[in-house]
């Protein structure tokens, strides 16, 4: 090949939304929005551990189900999974090989698990540590991790094949009613004095106000003319009810997407799971089998009447725009390197305790040697969409919305699973379980850094310089 023709090649090659084919140039796009949607069962064996236990009975099928989008820009594909948390060098593997199934960048991939307690954990970093100390599979199951991610690879690529084109934007949302409840309850001296967990059956924790929430169930809907292709639903809630045995299911927020589907067939429909890290449905769930399916019913209704709400507008692929800013968390100075690799070396300890030792470390030397993670804003006309880390609390995501108050800013956390729980910067202060050693890995400044990347990706230039 002639040098100036090799470049020309290659320049071609780095462009967005160009492909080639036996050295002709083509553009894929041609202006039109596309999209392809994907849906894989990685339900996992009997045995393999769940988030609590092994698995004992499938309940439910587990899936990774999302949406890749085809503009002028390079490819950007959004995945939920069903799993407790995806972490570390997992959360990297997930993205790094979606990416490569879609033909992008990592940076442009956002994967989600949805936190059901029920599934399972995947970090590769920290399920190869165990494996060393001769506890492989006892909490996490490196071969289950690596083929899931070998499957939506797969449904990925082979859906690029027959992409559908985008004609319209949708966007929605209605109130989600008894459902989503403050976990912390705070006593006269602003200090924690009840958790009130994702079930109860205290009277004061029953009886006490639902607290901070964000009651909006969002929905942002991609329509070919008349029909709906995918709708993507953003609701803030841990998605307990009952947990814990080894009984796999996608649990009451799984069942509302499922019942979802059967409403509007041929159509995906996809949840993401919002800034949850302190809310839960401990006020209006006893716990009991029965409330499953209501609370189940609950969102359901939100999803289905923020459907019925929304705006259809017309889209194309200029109305598209990805916006990444790479972020260093600050590390949380409780964790001790030496004494973290002494339990996960300590024959005397669980398998659990050596496990949870084990993850902290990776988050540790990763975090402490400044690895940073993608917190990104996907851009669609006046729907704005967050996608951002762990446990996080749902102040992150109201104050999101005022940043952008012109725009329907919907937000997915548990992206990285790295630093657990993610709190307001007074919530150090006050106790409780998610500001714990036990719970949090990073510092109490990490509000000050995520609240700044938060405003510079979610508002327009005008509205930073109000």
């Amino acid at each position: 090949m002639p040098s100036n023709l090799f470049h020309r090649f290659l320049f071609l090659a780095l462009l967005p939304g160009v492909i080639l084919f036996a050295g002709f140039e083509q553009s894929l796009w041609a202006g039109n929005l596309k999209i392809v949607t994907f849906n894989e069962d990685v339900t996992p064996k009997i045995g393999v551990p769940v988030a609590y236990a092994p698995a004992r009975k499938i309940v439910t099928p587990l899936y990774a189900r999302g949406v890749v989008l085809l503009s002028d820009e390079q490819p950007v594909v959004l995945c939920a999974v069903d799993a407790i948390g995806i972490g570390n060098q997992g959360y990297d593997t997930w993205r790094e090989k979606l990416a490569e199934a879609a033909g992008t960048s990592p940076v442009r991939v956002a994967v989600h698990s949805l936190h059901q307690h029920d599934a399972p954990r995947i970090d590769f970093a920290t399920g190869k540590i165990m494996e060393e100390q001769g506890l492989g599979g006892k909490n996490y199951d490196n071969e289950y991790g690596i083929q899931c991610i070998s499957q939506v690879a797969s449904a990925i690529r082979s859906g690029l094949k027959t992409p559908q084109t985008v004609t319209h934007l949708g966007i929605g949302k209605a109130k989600v009613e008894q459902v989503a409840s403050n976990r912390r309850l705070l006593g006269a001296d602003g200090k924690v004095r009840l958790m009130r967990w994702s079930k109860s059956k205290s009277p004061e924790a029953i009886n006490a106000p639902e607290g901070v929430i964000d009651p909006w169930l969002k929905c942002v809907c991609f329509w070919n003319e008349d029909q709906p292709v995918a709708v993507l639903n953003y609701y803030a809630t841990h998605p307990q009810s009952y947990y814990g045995q080894g009984d796999v299911n996608y649990e009451f927020t799984g069942m509302a997407r499922e019942a979802r589907n059967k409403s509007l067939p041929g159509t995906l429909n996809v949840y993401f799971n919002g800034a949850a890290g302190n809310i839960a449905a401990g006020k209006y769930n006893d716990g009991s089998t029965r409330m499953r399916p209501i609370l189940a019913q609950r969102v359901e209704r939100g999803m289905e009447a923020a459907f019925n709400s929304q705006k259809k507008t017309p889209i194309t692929a200029a109305d598209l725009h990805w916006k990444t800013e790479m972020t260093a968390l600050p590390v949380s100075p409780h964790l001790d390197p030496k004494q973290l690799q002494a339990t996960i070396a300590d024959p005397e300890k669980t398998a659990k305790e050596r496990s949870s030792a084990a993850f902290k470390l990776v988050w540790y030397q990763r975090a402490s040697q400044g690895h940073q993670i993608p917190i990104t804003c996907l851009h669609l006309k006046t729907a704005s969409i967050l996608h951002l880390p762990g446990e996080l609390f749902i102040e992150y995501q109201l104050q999101a919305q005022k940043f952008a108050p012109h725009q329907s800013v919907c937000l997915a956390a548990y992206g990285d699973y790295g630093p657990g729980y993610i709190c307001t910067e007074i919530a150090y202060s006050q106790g409780g379980y998610e500001s714990s050693p036990r719970a949090s890995l990073v510092a109490p400044e990490v509000e000050s850094v995520l609240t700044e990347v938060i405003r510079r990706l979610v508002s327009s230039e005008e509205e930073r310089s109000e």
